[in-house]
């Protein structure tokens, strides 16, 4: 494989040919900062927050799009390359809300870690702001354009991970805007929910609607794990707090990567439900009562042994789950077919 090497901050590092300036620095262990870009999206370009210095290019180029080249001399962090990406905020901020401290990404925002970073305390320019309606009539997700900084990111994942296409670019000059077609809320696109979009979103945009008016960022315990809704094995990590699941959210995993469908992400509230069954009950006098599992497996073979005794094998039907493992489903189907007799056996997965 051709390789390319090039000078980062003094570093000397060698990438294979191909590589962007982003990917060589971060093999040189060299920190550019991004907003638009992800290592699962397509590349863009447009935030322009990792703009570097190349002596021998005329202005400042962004390093997630520029190719590395052999003998090239890069700074990530001289004055002009601080100045820039200063001002990148400044502008970011002259249109974004300064409500941190009640925004449920406070502690885990992009735009906010950086403005910390490079000192950048207030919008350093003047001007109209949008003032869009907080979007919340979906059960799962709070969209807030106010807090948009148009990277792009959801609409790139919506396409390129989902291949749902609901999201893009609409409108031009400073009343660009990321909308489905139409310009209607997601409630009323044909979006599914899956929440793709809010795992990329780098600032408070996108946030899942019941996670982050739950919880403070810095409150919960990342459990990682994996999704017992079907047989794909996807990672996620539990938010837990106080001994309770409060939220799910994507991690990097090996079947996955970060994403997750509707379920996976938003389906978790069975765990701590008032009305989920933890314990055998039987019914006595029109009363569910508690009993012990003997008592209950006992009551459930006489009354399927006296249903197959009366009414044949095929009066039986059997209802397996996919949260149950592959096992317990393969024991459940041969319990079934060889003991009860029947075929009639089908599952609840219908993703």
């Amino acid at each position: 494989m051709a390789e390319v090497t090039l000078t980062i901050d003094g570093r000397q590092v060698t990438v294979p040919a191909g590589s962007t300036i982003l990917e060589a620095a971060r093999a040189a262990g060299v920190f550019i900062p991004t907003l638009c870009h992800d290592p699962e999206l397509s590349l863009w370009g447009g935030c322009r927050l990792c703009v570097v210095e190349v002596p021998g290019m005329r202005n400042l180029p962004a390093a997630c799009v520029t190719p590395a080249a052999e003998g090239m001399v890069v700074y990530t962090a001289s004055p002009a390359v601080i100045e820039a990406r200063k001002t990148i905020l400044q502008l970011l901020l002259a249109n974004h809300p300064m409500d941190c401290l009640t925004c449920g990404r406070n502690g885990d925002c992009r735009l906010q870690d950086y403005a910390y970073m490079y000192g950048v305390r207030q919008a350093g320019f003047a001007g109209e702001r949008h003032q869009y309606p907080l979007e919340e009539d979906n059960p799962f997700i709070v969209r807030d354009l106010n807090k948009c900084i148009l990277c792009g990111k959801c609409v790139r994942a919506c396409a390129e991970i989902q291949g749902n296409y609901v999201v893009d670019f609409a409108y031009r000059g400073f009343n660009t805007k990321i909308a489905p077609a139409m310009d209607t809320t997601l409630a009323g696109s044909n979006c599914v929910f899956c929440g793709n979009c809010v795992a990329v979103c780098p600032v408070g945009a996108l946030q899942e609607k019941h996670l982050r008016s739950a919880v403070r960022t810095w409150e919960v315990k990342k459990v990682r794990t994996v999704c017992p809704y079907c047989g794909t094995g996807c990672t996620i990590e539990l938010n837990v707090k106080d001994g309770r699941v409060v939220g799910v959210t994507s991690t990097d995993g090996e079947v996955n990567g970060r994403a997750l469908c509707a379920k996976g992400r938003f389906g978790y509230g069975f765990i701590h439900h008032p009305e989920r069954l933890t314990r055998p009950l039987i019914k006595k006098n029109g009363v569910f009562e508690e009993a012990t599992w003997e008592e209950a497996v006992s009551l459930v073979a006489e009354k399927l042994a006296a249903v197959k005794r009366e009414y044949g094998p095929d009066a039986v039907g059997v209802l397996a789950s996919a949260r149950c493992t592959n096992e317990e489903n393969y024991l459940l189907s041969k319990f079934a077919r060889a003991v009860l007799g029947t075929n009639n056996i089908d599952h609840c997965a219908r993703l």
